[in-house]
């Protein structure tokens, strides 16, 4: 297989062909260095599109912010129902209670929809309230 230039034609009579060992061949102009508009360009180029590339990656939709509320709202919950089981087995539940915290106190990320925020601001609450209730047991033994 022959790969030409991003043109498509084949090398003209100033050009000779350069092979590598796979098979792989480019033009290559007769002059050692490429043409100035050619040189100037590349490397601008490139840190643009680099710099585009980091502004998408940086920039967070809201759809995955909402993915991003709901899932820390369901490790809380999958927290409180691991505290709960701790405790219905007579455990004093510090693992759970130590993850359940480190969840809280991650940020939640902000939802245009009040539904899903008053449910998130719920869920905390319960948490929080779990959190306090171990405190008190604690400072009370």
């Amino acid at each position: 297989m022959k790969v030409n230039g991003p043109s498509g034609a084949a090398p003209t009579g100033g050009q000779r062909s350069v092979r590598s060992a796979g098979g792989f061949s480019m033009p290559q102009t007769s002059g050692a260095a490429p043409s100035a508009a050619a040189a100037a360009t590349a490397p601008a180029s490139a840190v643009a599109d680099v710099s585009a590339l980091m502004a998408l990656q940086g920039v967070e939709t809201a759809t995955e912010r909402r993915r991003r509320a709901i899932r820390r709202g369901g490790t809380l919950l999958d927290r409180l129902d691991e505290l709960k089981i701790a405790m219905l087995s007579g455990e004093a539940g510090e693992g759970a209670l130590e993850r359940l915290g480190r969840t809280l106190r991650e940020e939640r990320p902000e939802d245009e929809d009040a539904g899903l925020t008053g449910l998130l601001e719920q869920i905390d609450l319960r948490a929080a309230v779990e959190l306090a209730k171990a405190e008190v047991r604690r400072s009370a033994a």
